[in-house]
Protein backbone atom coordinates (compact mmCIF):
# COMPACT_ATOMS: atom_id res chain seq x y z
CA UNK A 1 0.00 0.00 0.00
CA UNK A 2 1.79 3.13 -1.20
CA UNK A 3 -0.33 5.81 0.41
CA UNK A 4 -0.43 5.11 4.14
CA UNK A 5 -2.74 8.05 4.87
CA UNK A 6 -6.43 7.14 4.84
CA UNK A 7 -7.26 10.70 5.90
CA UNK A 8 -5.12 13.60 7.09
CA UNK A 9 -4.66 12.22 10.61
CA UNK A 10 -5.53 8.57 10.08
CA UNK A 11 -2.71 6.25 9.03
CA UNK A 12 -2.53 2.65 7.89
CA UNK A 13 0.02 0.75 10.00
CA UNK A 14 -0.62 -2.87 9.06
CA UNK A 15 1.70 -5.48 7.59
CA UNK A 16 1.60 -8.14 4.89
CA UNK A 17 2.38 -11.77 5.62
CA UNK A 18 3.52 -13.59 2.48
CA UNK A 19 5.34 -16.40 4.30
CA UNK A 20 2.23 -17.93 5.86
CA UNK A 21 1.25 -21.29 4.35
CA UNK A 22 -2.20 -21.83 5.89
CA UNK A 23 -4.42 -19.14 7.39
CA UNK A 24 -5.99 -20.45 10.62
CA UNK A 25 -3.99 -23.61 9.87
CA UNK A 26 -6.54 -24.69 7.25
CA UNK A 27 -7.02 -22.15 4.44
CA UNK A 28 -4.58 -21.99 1.54
CA UNK A 29 -3.45 -18.40 0.96
CA UNK A 30 -1.26 -18.40 -2.17
CA UNK A 31 -0.95 -14.61 -2.05
CA UNK A 32 -0.57 -14.36 1.71
CA UNK A 33 -2.72 -12.18 3.93
CA UNK A 34 -2.61 -8.71 5.44
CA UNK A 35 -3.01 -7.90 9.12
CA UNK A 36 -4.47 -4.42 9.22
CA UNK A 37 -3.88 -1.89 11.97
CA UNK A 38 -4.66 1.82 12.01
CA UNK A 39 -3.50 4.87 13.96
CA UNK A 40 -5.44 8.08 14.57
CA UNK A 41 -3.29 11.09 15.46
CA UNK A 42 -5.17 13.73 17.47
CA UNK A 43 -5.02 15.36 20.89
CA UNK A 44 -5.29 11.76 22.03
CA UNK A 45 -3.70 9.09 19.88
CA UNK A 46 -5.43 5.79 19.23
CA UNK A 47 -4.16 2.56 17.69
CA UNK A 48 -6.90 0.36 16.26
CA UNK A 49 -5.90 -3.30 16.62
CA UNK A 50 -2.55 -5.03 16.60
CA UNK A 51 -1.34 -7.82 14.29
CA UNK A 52 -0.45 -11.50 14.34
CA UNK A 53 2.53 -12.40 16.51
CA UNK A 54 4.32 -13.58 13.39
CA UNK A 55 4.79 -9.93 12.45
CA UNK A 56 5.16 -8.22 15.84
CA UNK A 57 8.58 -6.64 15.33
CA UNK A 58 7.81 -5.36 11.84
CA UNK A 59 4.53 -3.91 13.08
CA UNK A 60 6.09 -2.21 16.11
CA UNK A 61 8.57 -0.53 13.79
CA UNK A 62 5.67 0.78 11.70
CA UNK A 63 3.91 2.05 14.80
CA UNK A 64 7.09 3.79 15.97
CA UNK A 65 7.55 5.33 12.54
CA UNK A 66 4.03 6.79 12.61
CA UNK A 67 4.07 7.94 16.24
CA UNK A 68 7.57 9.33 16.44
CA UNK A 69 8.03 10.58 19.98
CA UNK A 70 4.34 10.46 20.79
CA UNK A 71 3.01 7.98 23.33
CA UNK A 72 -0.25 6.30 22.25
CA UNK A 73 -3.17 6.93 24.57
CA UNK A 74 -5.51 4.14 23.47
CA UNK A 75 -5.52 0.71 21.88
CA UNK A 76 -8.95 -0.15 20.48
CA UNK A 77 -9.46 -3.93 20.43
CA UNK A 78 -12.01 -4.93 17.79
CA UNK A 79 -11.39 -8.67 17.91
CA UNK A 80 -9.39 -10.93 20.22
CA UNK A 81 -8.49 -13.61 17.67
CA UNK A 82 -4.69 -14.01 17.70
CA UNK A 83 -4.16 -12.74 14.15
CA UNK A 84 -5.30 -9.35 15.52
CA UNK A 85 -4.31 -9.49 19.18
CA UNK A 86 -1.05 -11.41 18.81
CA UNK A 87 1.09 -8.30 19.31
CA UNK A 88 -0.96 -6.81 22.14
CA UNK A 89 1.39 -7.83 24.94
CA UNK A 90 4.40 -6.50 23.07
CA UNK A 91 2.64 -3.17 22.53
CA UNK A 92 1.71 -2.87 26.22
CA UNK A 93 5.27 -3.74 27.20
CA UNK A 94 6.57 -0.92 24.99
CA UNK A 95 3.89 1.55 26.08
CA UNK A 96 2.89 0.46 29.61
CA UNK A 97 0.55 3.44 30.16
CA UNK A 98 -1.58 2.78 27.10
CA UNK A 99 -5.30 2.39 27.84
CA UNK A 100 -7.12 -0.57 26.31
CA UNK A 101 -10.56 0.04 24.83
CA UNK A 102 -12.94 -2.88 24.47
CA UNK A 103 -16.29 -4.24 25.59
CA UNK A 104 -17.04 -6.46 28.56
CA UNK A 105 -16.59 -9.62 26.50
CA UNK A 106 -13.24 -8.34 25.20
CA UNK A 107 -11.79 -8.06 28.66
CA UNK A 108 -13.23 -11.39 29.77
CA UNK A 109 -11.40 -13.00 26.86
CA UNK A 110 -8.19 -10.96 27.21
CA UNK A 111 -6.96 -12.99 30.15
CA UNK A 112 -7.41 -16.19 28.15
CA UNK A 113 -4.89 -15.06 25.55
CA UNK A 114 -2.55 -12.73 27.46
CA UNK A 115 -1.12 -11.97 30.88
CA UNK A 116 -1.82 -8.26 30.49
CA UNK A 117 -3.25 -6.62 33.62
CA UNK A 118 -5.89 -4.08 32.66
CA UNK A 119 -6.86 -2.72 36.05
CA UNK A 120 -6.66 1.06 35.83
CA UNK A 121 -5.72 0.84 32.14
CA UNK A 122 -8.96 0.02 30.37
CA UNK A 123 -12.10 1.69 29.07
CA UNK A 124 -15.12 -0.59 28.73
CA UNK A 125 -17.54 0.55 26.04
CA UNK A 126 -21.04 -0.54 25.13
CA UNK A 127 -23.36 -0.21 22.14
CA UNK A 128 -23.37 3.29 20.67
CA UNK A 129 -20.97 4.83 23.19
CA UNK A 130 -18.37 7.31 22.03
CA UNK A 131 -14.77 8.17 22.81
CA UNK A 132 -13.41 11.60 21.89
CA UNK A 133 -9.81 11.92 20.75
CA UNK A 134 -10.11 15.65 20.08
CA UNK A 135 -11.37 16.46 16.62
CA UNK A 136 -12.05 12.77 15.99
CA UNK A 137 -14.80 10.87 17.76
CA UNK A 138 -15.02 7.09 17.85
CA UNK A 139 -18.40 5.40 18.17
CA UNK A 140 -18.63 1.72 18.99
CA UNK A 141 -21.12 -0.86 17.76
CA UNK A 142 -21.23 -4.43 18.95
CA UNK A 143 -21.01 -7.16 16.30
CA UNK A 144 -21.30 -10.39 18.29
CA UNK A 145 -20.63 -13.57 16.32
CA UNK A 146 -19.12 -11.79 13.33
CA UNK A 147 -17.49 -14.10 13.90
CA UNK A 148 -16.55 -14.24 17.63
CA UNK A 149 -18.78 -13.11 20.52
CA UNK A 150 -16.63 -10.13 21.58
CA UNK A 151 -16.32 -8.47 18.15
CA UNK A 152 -17.14 -4.78 17.81
CA UNK A 153 -16.72 -2.25 15.03
CA UNK A 154 -15.69 1.39 15.31
CA UNK A 155 -17.14 4.35 13.41
CA UNK A 156 -14.98 7.48 13.16
CA UNK A 157 -17.47 10.33 12.90
CA UNK A 158 -15.33 13.11 11.38
CA UNK A 159 -14.04 11.23 8.34
CA UNK A 160 -17.02 8.81 8.31
CA UNK A 161 -14.84 5.72 8.39
CA UNK A 162 -16.08 2.30 9.49
CA UNK A 163 -13.36 0.14 11.02
CA UNK A 164 -15.21 -3.09 10.29
CA UNK A 165 -13.19 -5.79 12.10
CA UNK A 166 -13.31 -9.03 10.04
CA UNK A 167 -16.33 -7.90 8.01
CA UNK A 168 -15.40 -6.95 4.43
CA UNK A 169 -12.07 -8.74 4.81
CA UNK A 170 -10.35 -10.90 2.22
CA UNK A 171 -7.36 -13.15 1.76
CA UNK A 172 -4.29 -11.80 -0.04
CA UNK A 173 -1.48 -9.40 0.82
CA UNK A 174 -2.10 -5.77 -0.05
CA UNK A 175 0.59 -5.71 -2.72
CA UNK A 176 -1.29 -8.42 -4.66
CA UNK A 177 -3.42 -7.35 -7.60
CA UNK A 178 -6.41 -9.68 -7.77
CA UNK A 179 -10.17 -9.59 -8.01
CA UNK A 180 -11.62 -8.53 -4.66
CA UNK A 181 -14.81 -10.59 -4.87
CA UNK A 182 -13.19 -13.99 -5.37
CA UNK A 183 -10.96 -13.96 -2.29
CA UNK A 184 -13.44 -11.94 -0.21
CA UNK A 185 -16.12 -14.52 -1.01
CA UNK A 186 -13.81 -17.42 -0.12
CA UNK A 187 -12.89 -15.63 3.10
CA UNK A 188 -16.49 -14.81 4.02
CA UNK A 189 -18.11 -18.21 3.48
CA UNK A 190 -15.33 -20.20 5.10
CA UNK A 191 -14.74 -17.97 8.11
CA UNK A 192 -17.83 -15.83 8.72
CA UNK A 193 -20.37 -17.77 6.66
CA UNK A 194 -22.04 -19.73 9.46
CA UNK A 195 -23.01 -16.42 11.05
CA UNK A 196 -25.06 -14.87 8.27
CA UNK A 197 -27.72 -13.63 10.70
CA UNK A 198 -25.29 -11.68 12.91
CA UNK A 199 -23.50 -10.36 9.82
CA UNK A 200 -26.83 -9.15 8.42
CA UNK A 201 -27.55 -7.45 11.75
CA UNK A 202 -24.23 -5.62 11.47
CA UNK A 203 -25.11 -4.49 7.95
CA UNK A 204 -28.38 -3.12 9.31
CA UNK A 205 -26.50 -1.06 11.89
CA UNK A 206 -24.04 0.13 9.24
CA UNK A 207 -26.99 1.20 7.10
CA UNK A 208 -27.81 3.91 9.66
CA UNK A 209 -24.35 5.49 9.28
CA UNK A 210 -22.91 7.76 6.62
CA UNK A 211 -19.93 5.61 5.60
CA UNK A 212 -17.37 6.94 3.16
CA UNK A 213 -14.54 4.46 3.83
CA UNK A 214 -14.46 0.86 5.10
CA UNK A 215 -11.28 -0.28 6.85
CA UNK A 216 -11.31 -4.07 7.48
CA UNK A 217 -8.79 -6.11 9.46
CA UNK A 218 -7.74 -8.06 6.34
CA UNK A 219 -7.52 -6.89 2.76
CA UNK A 220 -7.68 -3.52 1.05
CA UNK A 221 -9.26 -0.33 2.36
CA UNK A 222 -12.49 0.28 0.46
CA UNK A 223 -12.96 3.89 -0.60
CA UNK A 224 -14.95 3.83 -3.83
CA UNK A 225 -18.11 2.12 -5.06
CA UNK A 226 -19.08 1.03 -1.57
CA UNK A 227 -22.50 0.03 -2.88
CA UNK A 228 -20.82 -2.85 -4.71
CA UNK A 229 -19.10 -4.24 -1.62
CA UNK A 230 -22.11 -3.76 0.63
CA UNK A 231 -24.34 -5.34 -2.04
CA UNK A 232 -22.12 -8.41 -2.11
CA UNK A 233 -22.36 -8.73 1.66
CA UNK A 234 -26.13 -8.34 1.56
CA UNK A 235 -26.32 -11.28 -0.85
CA UNK A 236 -23.83 -13.39 1.07
CA UNK A 237 -25.43 -12.83 4.47
CA UNK A 238 -28.86 -13.78 3.09
CA UNK A 239 -27.60 -17.18 1.86
CA UNK A 240 -29.18 -16.44 -1.50
CA UNK A 241 -27.32 -17.46 -4.70
CA UNK A 242 -25.07 -14.85 -6.19
CA UNK A 243 -25.00 -16.21 -9.75
CA UNK A 244 -26.88 -18.69 -11.90
CA UNK A 245 -24.80 -21.78 -12.52
CA UNK A 246 -24.10 -25.35 -11.48
CA UNK A 247 -21.27 -26.63 -9.34
CA UNK A 248 -20.50 -30.32 -9.88
CA UNK A 249 -18.49 -31.50 -6.88
CA UNK A 250 -17.21 -35.04 -7.30
CA UNK A 251 -15.33 -37.61 -5.25
CA UNK A 252 -13.83 -40.30 -7.50
CA UNK A 253 -11.55 -43.17 -6.55
CA UNK A 254 -10.38 -44.54 -9.90
CA UNK A 255 -11.68 -41.90 -12.28
CA UNK A 256 -15.04 -43.41 -13.24
CA UNK A 257 -17.14 -41.03 -11.14
CA UNK A 258 -15.03 -38.20 -12.54
CA UNK A 259 -15.98 -39.23 -16.08
CA UNK A 260 -19.65 -39.18 -15.13
CA UNK A 261 -19.26 -35.73 -13.60
CA UNK A 262 -17.62 -34.38 -16.74
CA UNK A 263 -20.34 -35.91 -18.90
CA UNK A 264 -22.97 -34.21 -16.77
CA UNK A 265 -21.15 -30.92 -17.31
CA UNK A 266 -21.31 -31.43 -21.07
CA UNK A 267 -25.03 -32.17 -20.94
CA UNK A 268 -25.74 -29.08 -18.82
CA UNK A 269 -23.81 -26.88 -21.24
CA UNK A 270 -25.70 -28.41 -24.15
CA UNK A 271 -28.91 -27.46 -22.36
CA UNK A 272 -27.85 -23.83 -22.12
CA UNK A 273 -26.31 -23.56 -18.66
CA UNK A 274 -23.73 -20.82 -19.15
CA UNK A 275 -21.65 -21.50 -16.06
CA UNK A 276 -20.73 -25.04 -15.01
CA UNK A 277 -17.88 -25.58 -12.54
CA UNK A 278 -16.47 -29.09 -12.08
CA UNK A 279 -14.43 -29.64 -8.91
CA UNK A 280 -12.42 -32.65 -7.77
CA UNK A 281 -12.89 -32.79 -4.00
CA UNK A 282 -9.88 -35.07 -3.56
CA UNK A 283 -7.46 -32.54 -5.08
CA UNK A 284 -8.85 -29.04 -5.15
CA UNK A 285 -8.90 -26.45 -2.39
CA UNK A 286 -11.91 -27.35 -0.24
CA UNK A 287 -12.42 -23.71 0.75
CA UNK A 288 -12.71 -22.71 -2.91
CA UNK A 289 -15.28 -25.42 -3.59
CA UNK A 290 -17.27 -24.20 -0.57
CA UNK A 291 -17.09 -20.70 -2.05
CA UNK A 292 -18.55 -21.96 -5.34
CA UNK A 293 -21.26 -23.94 -3.57
CA UNK A 294 -22.56 -20.72 -2.06
CA UNK A 295 -21.96 -18.66 -5.20
CA UNK A 296 -24.15 -20.68 -7.58
CA UNK A 297 -27.83 -21.56 -7.37
CA UNK A 298 -27.45 -25.27 -8.18
CA UNK A 299 -25.12 -28.12 -7.33
CA UNK A 300 -24.64 -31.77 -8.27
CA UNK A 301 -22.89 -34.13 -5.85
CA UNK A 302 -21.20 -37.11 -7.48
CA UNK A 303 -19.41 -39.63 -5.29
CA UNK A 304 -18.18 -43.18 -5.06
CA UNK A 305 -19.40 -45.46 -2.30
CA UNK A 306 -16.77 -46.36 0.28
CA UNK A 307 -16.88 -48.59 3.37
CA UNK A 308 -20.68 -48.74 3.18
CA UNK A 309 -20.73 -44.96 3.19
CA UNK A 310 -19.34 -42.25 0.93
CA UNK A 311 -15.80 -41.49 -0.22
CA UNK A 312 -14.13 -39.47 2.60
CA UNK A 313 -13.49 -36.23 0.73
CA UNK A 314 -17.22 -36.01 -0.09
CA UNK A 315 -18.07 -36.67 3.54
CA UNK A 316 -15.73 -33.84 4.51
CA UNK A 317 -17.33 -31.53 1.95
CA UNK A 318 -20.82 -32.30 3.28
CA UNK A 319 -19.64 -31.61 6.83
CA UNK A 320 -18.23 -28.26 5.71
CA UNK A 321 -21.49 -27.35 3.98
CA UNK A 322 -23.47 -28.16 7.11
CA UNK A 323 -21.08 -26.21 9.35
CA UNK A 324 -21.36 -23.14 7.11
CA UNK A 325 -25.19 -23.32 7.00
CA UNK A 326 -25.58 -24.20 3.32
CA UNK A 327 -29.19 -23.56 2.27
CA UNK A 328 -31.61 -22.30 -0.40
CA UNK A 329 -30.22 -24.39 -3.25
CA UNK A 330 -31.25 -27.04 -5.79
CA UNK A 331 -29.09 -30.18 -5.62
CA UNK A 332 -28.77 -33.33 -7.72
CA UNK A 333 -27.14 -36.60 -6.66
CA UNK A 334 -25.08 -39.19 -8.54
CA UNK A 335 -23.64 -42.22 -6.78
CA UNK A 336 -21.27 -44.93 -7.91
CA UNK A 337 -20.95 -48.39 -6.39
CA UNK A 338 -19.60 -51.65 -7.73
CA UNK A 339 -21.64 -54.04 -5.56
CA UNK A 340 -23.61 -52.18 -2.84
CA UNK A 341 -24.04 -48.48 -3.73
CA UNK A 342 -24.30 -46.46 -0.52
CA UNK A 343 -23.05 -42.97 -1.37
CA UNK A 344 -26.41 -41.63 -2.50
CA UNK A 345 -28.13 -42.50 0.76
CA UNK A 346 -25.42 -40.74 2.76
CA UNK A 347 -25.46 -37.63 0.57
CA UNK A 348 -29.26 -37.43 0.62
CA UNK A 349 -29.38 -37.73 4.41
CA UNK A 350 -26.82 -34.95 4.79
CA UNK A 351 -28.73 -32.64 2.44
CA UNK A 352 -32.05 -33.34 4.14
CA UNK A 353 -30.52 -31.98 7.34
CA UNK A 354 -29.88 -28.62 5.68
CA UNK A 355 -32.35 -25.76 5.30
CA UNK A 356 -34.47 -25.32 2.17
CA UNK A 357 -32.59 -27.74 -0.06
CA UNK A 358 -34.50 -29.10 -3.05
CA UNK A 359 -33.16 -32.53 -4.00
CA UNK A 360 -33.99 -33.18 -7.65
CA UNK A 361 -34.94 -36.54 -9.08
CA UNK A 362 -33.80 -38.89 -10.37
CA UNK A 363 -30.89 -39.79 -8.16
CA UNK A 364 -28.53 -41.50 -10.58
CA UNK A 365 -26.72 -44.73 -9.75
CA UNK A 366 -23.91 -46.09 -11.90
CA UNK A 367 -22.15 -49.40 -11.34
CA UNK A 368 -18.37 -49.01 -11.65
CA UNK A 369 -17.56 -47.60 -15.12
CA UNK A 370 -19.89 -45.30 -17.04
CA UNK A 371 -21.62 -47.26 -19.82
CA UNK A 372 -23.73 -46.21 -22.81
CA UNK A 373 -26.91 -47.36 -21.11
CA UNK A 374 -26.23 -44.84 -18.29
CA UNK A 375 -26.59 -41.99 -20.75
CA UNK A 376 -30.37 -41.70 -20.39
CA UNK A 377 -30.14 -41.43 -16.59
CA UNK A 378 -27.56 -38.64 -16.86
CA UNK A 379 -29.74 -36.91 -19.43
CA UNK A 380 -32.72 -37.01 -17.07
CA UNK A 381 -30.69 -35.60 -14.17
CA UNK A 382 -29.30 -32.80 -16.32
CA UNK A 383 -32.80 -31.98 -17.53
CA UNK A 384 -34.10 -31.83 -13.96
CA UNK A 385 -31.32 -29.38 -13.07
CA UNK A 386 -32.37 -26.89 -15.74
CA UNK A 387 -36.13 -27.03 -15.15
Amino acid sequence: MNDKYIAEDIVYAGVDDKEIDLFESQYIVPNGVSYNSYIILDEKTAILDTVDGRKTEEWLERVQEVLGDRIPDYLVISHMEPDHSGSLEALVKRYPDICLVGNAKTFAMLSQFTSVHVEGHCVTVAEGEVLSLGSHTLQFFMAPMVHWPEVMVTYEQKERILFSADAFGKFGALDTEEDWACEARRYYFNIVGKYGGPAAALLKKAGTLDIQVICPLHGPILKENLEYYIGKYQTWTSYEPEDEGVLIAYASIHGNTAKAARRLAELLEEKGVKKVVVSDLAREDMAEVIEDAFRYDRMILAAASYDAGVFPCMESFLNHLKAKAYQNRKVGILENGSWAPSAGKVMRAALEGMKNITIVEPMVTIKSALKPEDGQKLEELAESMVQ
